[in-house]
């Protein structure tokens, strides 16, 4: 697979999931899936992220954390031991989270984690970094609908 169509296939699978359509977003990360290696994988993940980054950025505008001020994105766990009881959801929130914040040796390190995991939890987890992304895009493009973001 060359670089544009993993882009492409990224691209759609992001793009499928914020509009709702499950099964072409399934189907595009189930092609980047079979046709990645482990280092592809985790560059998914990232560019996943960077998505999810851009977005993050878009919606709180100038709120948004400066690192050039020391401020940092962070994800807060609203109901106790929510992420101990879904792994998936928590590799999410924490690998946007620190790749958002620059942090790679903590998005590695958690990509790697999940990799261990193996199986379900490994896909479940990249599974759920797309969602969270999506679900970040979706409000984002409501927003931008309702006037609320630049056009």
């Amino acid at each position: 697979m060359t670089e544009d169509e993993t882009v492409d296939l990224i691209q759609r699978a992001i793009g499928s999931a914020a509009h709702g359509d499950i099964d072409t977003a399934a189907c595009a990360l189930e092609a980047l899936g079979e046709a990645s290696d482990n280092n592809r994988m985790y560059g998914v993940c990232c560019a996943i992220a960077t998505a999810g980054t851009h977005t993050l950025r878009l919606l709180y505008g100038s709120q948004a954390p400066n690192a050039d001020n020391g401020a940092m994105w962070a994800a807060t766990e609203l109901a106790p031991g929510a992420f101990a009881a879904d792994p998936a959801e928590a590799f999410a929130m924490r690998f946007l989270v620190a790749y958002s914040n620059g942090d790679t040796e903590t998005c590695l390190a958690l990509f790697e984690t999940a990799l261990r995991a193996g199986g379900e939890q490994y896909v479940g987890s990249v599974v759920a970094l797309l969602a969270a992304v999506a679900r970040l895009v979706r409000l984002a493009l409501d927003e931008k609908a309702a006037g609320r973001l630049p056009a």
